[in-house]
């Protein structure tokens, strides 16, 4: 199986760290940090909505209207679910060529609270759907770029967003410079804890995660089952909620009670699988999540139990797809996509879901996961701008801590540098696609209004 994901150049044992510190500083020659403030459309620039309309082949057409909708709602929302369209403007943009493992979706909405094996409270990434292999300046210019955008969507100021953006990509660069200095094993285990003291910012900043982790300690399968469910003739089943939630036939729900749920327990560590055998799935549901991912089959499975114990356990299955990136960064080594999204989670998050695996039915490849394990998401807009910096420079120190897992801190930090040039070069570029994201989300409406693509609510 593939374990290494970054760059073939970077091998500790031929080169020492400050060698391959001064490597990076000598790739500002080639690609000067200023450079990256660079950005607009070049002439062969695919039309945005034809790149949407590729990704459709992979999705459940019936879901379609419910994902240009959520798209058209706002910039923030098409930003959500144009990857694609970034990734091809990425791949005309400067690049080092030092390779790290992407999140690939690395915006905003993408971070977020999560209950360790432990059951320590961490703030991390949270969504793998594009990850692979490739660039580390990608996933900082998306996170900059959802800076700007949702900033906007705020009405903050100009200043108030340009600032929340620099001290975003500032923290990145800073906690870069700290991983380069640290042994391996101890950036392996390094994480956000939110209960920690050492968190940036002020008191004001750990109310506000410290009750975002109080919600994600709560927030579990015993917490959804009567949120999801009924009882009917006397046992539970999850509640329909169209066309958001629905039951699927009672052939494919036998598939996916069956030979996707037993591929997924193979590809489970034994113990983790003794852990399952002790529940038994008494229904399945399609589940419409998110906004990128609205189209691509999603399920939930209902898992119980002890009769006389209220044990209920509601796991996720989610299609996986090839990346957006691949065009631009090569093909994943795996040949299941829910393979690469399970191995990518695994390289990047600090602690992943201990049920987390993979399968496959018809064809189509599929990740599971649990519904909700100590998960909290913080609602951008409700976040004051004190409260909305603090998000944004913790999610640049987590994408920070997830590229020095998988690629050469000391040569990203090498580029970098000290001083704050990379910094404002990608605040200036994130300023400059947002404005391509508006123009982007514009063109979005046009289609919709002109039958050109379906929208409907929810």
């Amino acid at each position: 199986m593939p374990t290494r994901t970054d760059s073939e150049a970077f091998d500790p044992r031929l080169e020492s760290r400050s060698a391959r510190r001064n490597k990076g500083k000598a790739l500002r020659k080639r690609v000067p940090r200023s450079n990256h403030a660079l950005w607009s459309a070049p002439r062969d620039r695919p039309d945005p909505i034809d790149l949407l309309i590729a990704q459709d082949r992979a999705r459940n057409p019936s879901l379609l209207p419910i994902r240009y909708a959520r798209m058209a709602a706002s910039p923030f929302g098409f930003f959500r679910g144009a990857a694609a369209i970034m990734s091809w403007d990425l791949s005309r943009t400067p690049t080092t060529g030092l390779r790290v493992q992407l999140c690939g979706d690395a915006h905003l909405s993408n971070f977020g609270v999560f209950g360790t094996p432990e059951r320590n409270r961490v703030f991390d990434v949270s969504d793998f759907d594009e990850t692979l292999s490739g660039v580390w300046e990608w996933d900082v210019k998306r996170l900059a770029t959802s800076v700007v955008v949702s900033g906007r969507g705020n009405d903050y100021s100009g200043r108030k967003i340009r600032d929340t953006a620099r001290a975003t990509v500032r923290e990145y660069r800073k906690m870069m410079a700290m991983f380069a200095g640290m042994r391996y094993v101890d950036t392996w285990y390094f994480h956000l804890d939110l209960t920690s003291h050492a968190l940036p910012g002020d008191r004001q900043l750990r109310r506000v995660f410290g009750r975002a982790a109080s919600r994600a300690r709560r927030n579990s399968s015993l917490q959804a089952f009567p949120q999801m469910t009924k009882t009917s003739r006397g046992h539970p089943t999850i509640r329909d909620d169209p066309p958001l939630i629905r039951h699927f036939s009672d052939s494919t729900k036998a598939e996916l009670s069956r030979l996707m749920y037993d591929r997924y327990l193979s590809t489970l560590a034994p113990e983790r699988r003794m852990l399952l055998d002790r529940y038994h799935v008494v229904d399945v549901a399609q589940k419409v999540v998110g906004v990128g991912s609205v189209g691509l089959d999603c399920s939930v499975l209902l898992l119980l139990g002890d009769r006389d114990v209220k044990d209920p356990l509601i796991l996720q299955v989610k299609q996986a797809t090839s990346s957006a990136l691949e065009p631009f960064l090569g093909p994943s080594p795996f040949r299941n996509h829910a393979e690469r999204v399970v191995e990518g989670q695994r390289l990047i998050q600090e602690a992943s879901d201990v049920l987390l695996g993979w399968s496959r039915l018809r064809g189509r490849d599929f990740y599971v996961r649990q519904l909700r394990d100590m998960k909290f998401s913080f609602d951008l807009s409700a976040l004051g701008p004190r409260e909305f910096l603090d998000q944004a420079e913790l999610c640049g120190a987590s994408l920070a801590r997830a590229h020095a897992r998988t690629g050469d801190p000391a040569a990203i930090a090498g580029y970098l540098g000290g001083g704050p040039q990379f910094d404002e070069a990608i605040v200036t570029f994130a300023e400059r696609y947002a404005d391509q994201v508006e123009r982007d989300r514009a063109a979005l409406v046009r289609a919709i209004r002109s039958g050109r693509l379906p929208a409907s609510g929810s």
